[in-house]
């Protein structure tokens, strides 16, 4: 595609996307050392208009990475720490009794809970019971808060950012696969290199670690949202999300034997709608106002990890969702001629 026949406005805008993303990695290098892939993955769902899960074990800074994020992006953030006694009130928010000063009459009034904010940490989300969980995610998809036969809009834009640790199951209450669809991506927190652990003990030991500048506000991120949605996407790289989501299914046409071999069940129709929308944000970070197969291809584990739920024979051969993933990349051809199915 060229540049021809793109609007001059939205050319400009993805230039201008493209400086900001380099420039929001150069104010988080001040204080986060590597992950710039878990950084990239978590700006796609952001701009994709979606939520993350973060999993990762303690001590990767995934909290801080967030916090600064908050910081760089100039939103109003608010930390949950998610633990079994917390009630959905406690974090949507709850109608209180008050008397009105000119009519002396008791009125019920709604205080906003912490979710009111345009940058959700949902620290730990696994700790805390499924009531509050469901009230959490319903926040997440309808973007707003019934309380006392009202529906209080929540601001926009709106996040979540959650984090759970896989190491202890004692104690928590892990998120039903239903809901863990509900986040756009699943992203893997790994250990850092030896070089990114060796800088991150010198700063902190010694104190010099920077301060974050704001680079970009709530509306321009609205306004990249919305340019997201004007990204075109050719038949080839849908075709390609498509395939990919359809051979993850067992028991169908399209599914290789080893998905039927290793495969509970694959993804929904909201793995193509994940692949395609995150692949166009990605271009977009990038300074391309196309997305490609590539783009497809890198934000592939993260849209799909929880979308795709190995048996007890993968399990027990250590075939997990990403080798899955992994495999089903390779069983699908990026060159390929694809179309839209008669």
């Amino acid at each position: 595609m060229t540049t021809d026949s793109i609007p001059a406005d939205d050319v400009a805008a993805v230039q201008k996307c493209e400086g900001a993303y380099n420039t929001l990695r150069d104010e988080l290098a001040k204080v986060i050392v590597g992950q710039s892939d878990v950084i990239e993955q978590v700006l796609i769902a952001i701009f994709a208009r979606g939520h993350a899960l973060l999993e990762g074990v303690p001590g990767l800074a995934k909290t801080l990475l967030i916090s600064s994020l908050a910081q760089a992006l100039h939103l109003t953030f608010k930390r949950i720490q998610f633990t079994p006694d917390l009630m959905p009130s406690d974090v949507t928010g709850t109608d209180v009794i008050q008397e009105n000063l000119e009519t002396h009459n008791r009125e019920y009034k709604f205080l906003p809970g912490p979710l009111f904010a345009n940058m959700i940490l949902a620290d730990e989300i696994n700790r805390t019971p499924p009531k509050t969980q469901a009230a959490m995610l319903e926040a997440m998809q309808e973007r707003q808060v019934s309380a006392g036969g009202q529906i209080h809009q929540l601001p926009d834009p709106f996040f979540v950012l959650a984090t759970q640790n896989p190491l202890e199951q004692e104690g928590t209450y892990p998120l039903p696969e239903a809901q863990l669809d509900r986040f756009l991506l699943h992203i893997r927190v790994a250990y850092p290199s030896a070089a990114d652990e060796w800088e991150v003990a010198r700063r902190v030991t010694t104190g010099h670690m920077g301060k974050i500048e704001g680079v970009l506000s709530g509306d321009d991120i609205v306004g990249y949202q919305r340019l997201v949605q004007r990204v075109p996407v050719s038949d080839q790289v849908l075709g390609y999300a498509h395939a990919l989501v359809r051979a993850s299914r067992p028991g169908t046409e399209e599914a290789p034997d080893f998905v039927n071999k290793w495969v509970n069940w694959g993804a929904g129709p909201r793995g193509v709608l994940t692949l395609v929308t995150c692949a166009k944000a990605r271009a977009i970070l990038y300074g391309r106002y196309h997305a490609t197969i590539g783009d497809v291809q890198a934000v592939a584990q993260g849209a799909l990890r929880h979308r795709i739920a190995p048996n007890y024979a993968a399990q027990a051969a250590d075939i997990n969702s990403e080798k899955l993933i992994d495999m089903l990349m390779e069983r699908t051809p990026a060159d390929r001629k694809y179309a839209r199915p008669a």
